[in-house]
C-alpha cells in the first residue's frame, strides 16, 4: 500500500456496443440484368464484460476513467456478407470488487477470485439486410434494418479487501504500530484519531504460512452509523477469517473500549460480531505486570476470552498471537491461492450472485 491512493468506491458509465445497419445491396453479374438482393446482416455489437484480477487493491483508476463503451459491428455488405462483430470491452476491476446498481441497492456481480469474468452488458444484435426481406411477391426489397442499440447504465464498484484477518479497535489503540511490526508495509503513525486515513493491507509471514492482515481505521463510537465514515472501512472486513481487536493498556478504561467496538461491530451487523476474534491487549511495555494482570481479569469480565498480553513497539508477546491467529486460517489464504484458480468454497459459489 506504499504511496498508493486507495479508493474504495466509484461510480461507472456502462455502455454495450450497438449492432451494425443491415446492408441494401444487389447483385450485378454480367449478362443478369436484374440481380436478386445480396445484403448481408450487420454484426452484434460488442460486449461488456468485467474480469477479475490480481495485485489491486484500489479503484483510483476509474476515478479517471469513468466511461466505457463497447465497439459497435461492423454493417453488413454485398455478396450475403455479415458485418463483423464489435470486440467486447474487457473492464480490469480488483478481487473483492463488488457491482451494484446505481441506487446500490442491488449487488449485480461480486468478484472473489482472480481469473472470474462476466458479462454484464451485452452488445446490440445486427440488423438485416435486404437479402432476407425477399420473398415471392417482393423480389427486390430495399428494406434493411437498422443495427439493434447496445444497454447502457451507470453502476457503482464497491471494493471490499480480500483479507484474511481484520485489525480492529478503538483510535490510538497502536494499530499502525502493531502492522508495521509484524507485515512490511509502512503506515503513517502517530498520536491523534484517524491516523489511518484508508484500510492498510499488509502481508504477514509466519512460520511458513502467508496471509492478508487489512487494518481499517480506528473505529469511534457510531462507527456503524456512518460516524467518521466507519461504516466504509467495516466493509473491508466482512470477508476476513477472524478479528485482532487490539486494546490500549494504557488507556481509560480497557474493558469499556472492548465493549465499545463490540457494539460497533454488531450494529454493523454482516457477521462481523460472531467472527473469532483475539484480544490483544498492547503497549504492555507501558504498564508494569501487575497492572497488566489486573487489566486482563477486567476484560475478562466483560466477555473477553483469549487476551494475548503484547507490545507492538518491541514485539514481545506476538509470537503467541500470531500463532494462535495460524488455527483459523483457511488451507490456502488469500496469497497462497495460486491465480486464476477458483477456490473451494463450502457454500455453492456460482460465477455472481445476485443479492
Amino acid at each position: 500500500m506504499r504511496g498508493m491512493h486507495f479508493l474504495d468506491q466509484a461510480k461507472i458509465y456502462l455502455k454495450s456496443g450497438t449492432g451494425g445497419n443491415g446492408a441494401v445491396s444487389f447483385r450485378r453479374e454480367k449478362y443478369v440484368e436484374y440481380g436478386g438482393p445480396d445484403g448481408g446482416n450487420g454484426g452484434k455489437g460488442g460486449d461488456i464484460v468485467f474480469e477479475a484480477v490480481e495485485g489491486l487493491n484500489t479503484l483510483i483508476d476509474f476515478r479517471y476513467a469513468q466511461h466505457f463503451k463497447a465497439p459497435r459491428g461492423t454493417g453488413g455488405m454485398g455478396r450475403n456478407r455479415t458485418g463483423a462483430g464489435g470486440d467486447d470491452l474487457v473492464v480490469k476491476v480488483p478481487v473483492g470488487t463488488q457491482v451494484l446498481s446505481e441506487d446500490k441497492e442491488e449487488i449485480l456481480a461480486d468478484f472473489t477470485y482472480a481469473g472470474q469474468r462476466m458479462t454484464l452488458l451485452t452488445g446490440g444484435a445486427g440488423g438485416r439486410g435486404n437479402m432476407s426481406y425477399k420473398s415471392s411477391t417482393n423480389r427486390a426489397p430495399r428494406q434493411h434494418q437498422p443495427g439493434f442499440p447496445g444497454e447502457e447504465m451507470w453502476v457503482w464498484l464497491r471494493l471490499k479487501l480480500i483479507a484474511d484477518v481484520g485489525l480492529v479497535g478503538l483510535p490510538n489503540a497502536g494499530k499502525s504500530t502493531f502492522i508495521n511490526r509484524i507485515t512490511n508495509t509502512k503506515a503513517k503513525v502517530g498520536d491523534y484519531p484517524f491516523t489511518t486515513l484508508r484500510p492498510q493491507l499488509g502481508v504477514v509471514s509466519h512460520k511458513n504460512r502467508e496471509f492478508v492482515i487489512a487494518d481499517i481505521p480506528g473505529l469511534i463510537k457510531g462507527a456503524a452509523e456512518g460516524v467518521g465514515i466507519g461504516d466504509r472501512f467495516l466493509g473491508h472486513i466482512e470477508r476476513c477469517r477472524a478479528l485482532i481487536h487490539l486494546i490500549d493498556a494504557n488507556g481509560d478504561d480497557p474493558a469499556q473500549a472492548l465493549q465499545t467496538v463490540r457494539r460497533e461491530l454488531e450494529n454493523y451487523g454482516e457477521g462481523l460480531a460472531d467472527k473469532p476474534e483475539l484480544i490483544a491487549l498492547n503497549k504492555i511495555d507501558l504498564v508494569d505486570d501487575e497492572l497488566a494482570d489486573m487489566l486482563t481479569d477486567e476484560l475478562k469480565a466483560a466477555g473477553a476470552k483469549r487476551i494475548f498480553p503484547i507490545s507492538g513497539a518491541t514485539g514481545a508477546g506476538l509470537e503467541a498471537l500470531l500463532d494462535a491467529f495460524l488455527e483459523h486460517l483457511p488451507e490456502m489464504t488469500a496469497t497462497e491461492q495460486p491465480s486464476g484458480i477458483k477456490p473451494d468454497a463450502d457454500e455453492d459459489e456460482t460465477e455472481w450472485r445476485p443479492i
